[in-house]
């Protein structure tokens, strides 16, 4: 069994291969708007997922992920060709979320510096609805003695 060290190394080595065989050796237009983002490799170095995005809506994502899968069987053996590992690991292609996370993140925190906003404009003419420190007396002489 590998350590995770080489598994990270080489799922470095195959998110550059991939990327480079999808510019090079895949001639399908479907997956010529691609970014390859990450890559993950198991332990035991028989599995690699390949994390990517592109850009277009539903439709163009689903043509992109028909294109990976026709192209996989190319990719692989030029993964093969790249690495020095006994198997070739199995790839897998998986859209990255991580775009549509950073959007919904950025929409919430837009929304929060807005409500931020409204709350310092609200402060900034409030007054308080009693004394300042209500807990603060004036102590008498005649208490004191």
């Amino acid at each position: 069994m590998a350590d995770s060290a080489r598994a990270a190394k080489l799922a470095q080595r195959i998110k550059v291969v991939v990327a480079q065989g999808l510019r090079s050796r895949v001639k399908d237009p479907r997956v010529q708007g691609i970014t390859i983002t990450d890559a993950r490799v198991t332990n035991d170095l028989q599995h690699a997922t390949v994390y990517y995005t592109v850009l277009g809506d539903e439709a163009a994502q689903l043509e992109t992920k028909i294109g990976l899968e026709r192209a996989k069987g190319v990719l692989r053996a030029e993964v093969g060709k790249n690495i020095t590992v006994r198997l070739t690991p199995t790839l897998e292609f998986v859209a990255d979320e991580i775009p549509v996370n950073a959007s919904n993140l950025e929409a919430l925190l837009r929304v929060a510096k807005e409500r931020d906003a409204q709350l310092a404009e609200l402060s900034a003419t409030a007054e308080f609805a009693g004394e300042a420190d209500p807990y603060k007396k004036e102590v008498d002489d005649a208490d004191q003695a």
